[in-house]
């Protein structure tokens, strides 16, 4: 039985559970129930291809919170060969909130990077909720530093709600590392791939955010704030402006398909029904083909066209528009 089930999810899963205990019920009685158990399984299709074909924003953000979503190390070990951790910034620690290492797939080696959350409340404690302090932003720069010695390519994997926040972590500079970060992979000669895989929160995903090829789950989501935060602010003399948080998944456009409409993303990689949650081997499946597709494109180009191309797709985001003096005479 699952125990973590979103609201919407609900009919679903009672129908998965109906579906087993007929099943189990089969197998002690040496009933045929065949036909009913197809019958209920093709119920469930139906309704999966209902409710995911008409998610809101803020569900959105619901399945990419998801807890038993897989995270980073997931991902590296049904993706790659090989895999050796490494640890440390080589300044003040270790932060367990930023996973990485060098890993193998077939004859290619990598270096991986990641934001890693916990499944339980010990393990989410140690990772910090996935919550990066500034020893993880620098440990992971100087993985990707050492990547670039060796040539290998560089893997990102994107998965934190924002990066900590708190005294410790201002008074030994998160914001420096984090923006030390993004002017130090820009300027990386070896490939760099982004993969959002659940929550894209501020810089604390921008830490790890800059690569030539950016992609995103299909139910993952990628915010200047989340939308509580935002609610917050906008609304903080409106009642509980915590229940207003679904408009302002609304209003912020985090979705995976909005990323892809402003030029932030380079492609969608589809999610097994029902989200990652229910398959990481499905999920794990499609993002490896995704790797596998950019990466050849993005090693045949030129050291030197990859960097102004990355540097160039990065320029491009946003919509502005110029105002002439004329027209702000009186403001």
């Amino acid at each position: 039985m699952r125990t973590n089930v979103l609201d919407f999810e609900r009919p679903v899963t009672e129908l998965e559970e109906r579906i087993a205990e007929i099943k189990r019920r089969t197998a002690e009685e040496g009933v045929d129930r065949s036909e009913e158990i197809a019958n209920l399984e093709a119920h469930v299709q139906r309704l999966m291809d209902q409710i995911y074909s008409s998610l809101s924003p803020w569900d959105r953000v619901l399945i990419a919170r998801h807890p038993d979503r897989p995270y980073t190390l997931d991902y590296i070990r049904l993706i790659f060969d090989e895999f050796q951790e490494l640890h440390g910034d080589r300044l003040f620690g270790d932060d367990p909130a930023i996973v990485g290492g060098i890993a193998r797939l077939g004859e290619q080696w990598f270096t991986v990077v990641g934001h890693q959350k916990g499944r339980d409340i010990h393990e989410r404690s140690f990772r910090n909720f996935g919550s990066a302090r500034p020893e993880g932003y620098r440990k992971a720069l100087r993985l990707m530093k050492l990547s670039e010695l060796c040539g290998r390519p560089i893997i990102c994997f994107v998965d934190t709600p924002a990066a900590d926040p708190t005294v410790p972590s201002e008074e030994r500079g998160i914001s420096e590392a984090i923006a030390r970060n993004m002017r130090e992979m820009f300027t990386l000669r070896v490939p760099i791939l982004v993969v959002l895989s659940g929550e894209g929160g501020s810089g604390g995903a921008l830490g790890l955010g800059i690569g030539d090829r950016v992609l995103m789950l299909e139910h993952a989501i990628y915010s200047v704030i989340p939308p509580e935060g935002c609610a917050a602010i906008l609304w903080r003399d409106a009642g509980k402006p915590a229940e207003r948080a679904p408009e302002a998944a609304t209003a912020l456009k985090l979705t995976a398909e909005n990323a892809l409409h402003f030029g932030i993303i380079d492609q969608i990689i589809p999610e097994p029904r029902g989200g990652a949650h229910r398959s990481y081997e499905g999920a794990a499946a499609a993002v490896k083909a995704a790797l596998l597709r950019h990466l050849p494109a993005v090693t045949a180009l030129g050291e030197e066209q990859r960097l102004s191309e990355r540097y160039e797709r990065f320029r491009r985001i946003g919509e502005f528009a110029e105002i002439e003096d004329d027209a702000l005479a009186g403001v």
